[in-house]
């Protein structure tokens, strides 16, 4: 029999405890090597001046505002990108013929390094937020495009039939069996296009912008200020974690159905 304490904690207990331990260690492992190794500050800088970055930045101010142009260039390029890729996606799947002409072209974009093309998305764009907000959309446009497609195929062969015996209209066999057979595709897509989207978002502000993170950890190198950056990246790592933790939150919240998820 299972004892109390195991019953009373959940899977997402047991998740929580194991990222606490893998960070704590993570933790440990940087002192060790910044205090007992004496690292140099220019190759790892201590945690408390990592930690004096971050007051700076967090509670003095000084990255609120690249950090609110990082976070809304992110969001809109995701929103974008998301949308896209999967009404592209729902289009492709219900129209097979659409897939040959459709998806050379999708990997071909996406095979192209969005740093080569990057010159041509500021002539287009401009040094604003246009310009990283177009990066991270394409970037995202993919895994959702994919996830889409390929969880709209792996519907229930017997259950499609019975909603084509009762004369299901296109639409409605969409939105009741498709999708909802697609959503865990479709969610560990957005799991990775929120990754590629901060990618993308920092690789443009690495390459033309006066805002952002991205232009912080840039611009903080020419002056070997390794501490900011550090606070600026371990800022961008948190995001990145409490986004990918947000849209597994949505999915158990969704797909309410399946038990194994909760």
């Amino acid at each position: 029999m299972k004892s109390s304490a195991e019953t009373n904690i959940s899977p997402l207990g047991w998740a929580a405890y194991a990222s606490i331990l893998s960070f704590g260690s993570l933790g440990a492992a940087w002192c060790l090597a910044s205090y007992y190794f004496n690292v140099p500050d220019f190759v790892m800088p201590k945690p408390h001046l990592v930690g004096a970055a971050l007051k700076t930045g967090w509670i003095d101010g000084l990255l609120w505002q690249h950090i609110a142009f990082t976070v809304e260039a992110t969001l809109k390029g995701l929103a974008v990108g998301c949308g896209i890729g999967l009404i592209i996606g729902i289009i492709v799947a219900e129209i097979p013929a659409l897939e040959r002409i459709v998806f050379p072209i999708v990997i071909g974009i996406q095979s192209v390094p969005k740093v080569a093309v990057a010159p041509l998305i500021i002539v287009y764009f401009g040094f604003g937020i246009e310009s990283k907000i177009f990066t991270v959309a394409v970037l995202s446009f993919f895994p959702i495009f994919i996830g889409t497609l390929r969880g709209m195929r792996a519907t229930d062969a017997d259950l499609l039939d019975l909603y084509r015996s009762f004369m299901s209209s296109r639409l409605h066999t969409v939105l009741h069996v498709r999708l909802p057979s697609a959503a865990t595709y479709i969610f560990s897509a957005m799991q990775v296009a929120i990754v590629l989207g901060l990618i993308g978002c920092i690789t443009s502000e690495f390459i033309a912008s006066t805002q952002g993170l991205g232009f912080i950890i840039k611009s903080r190198a020419g002056e070997l200020d390794i501490a900011v950056m550090f606070a600026a990246i371990l800022t961008l790592s948190l995001f990145g974690t409490l986004g990918v933790a947000a849209v597994k939150m949505l999915e158990r919240f969704v797909l309410f159905w399946d038990q194994q998820r909760k």
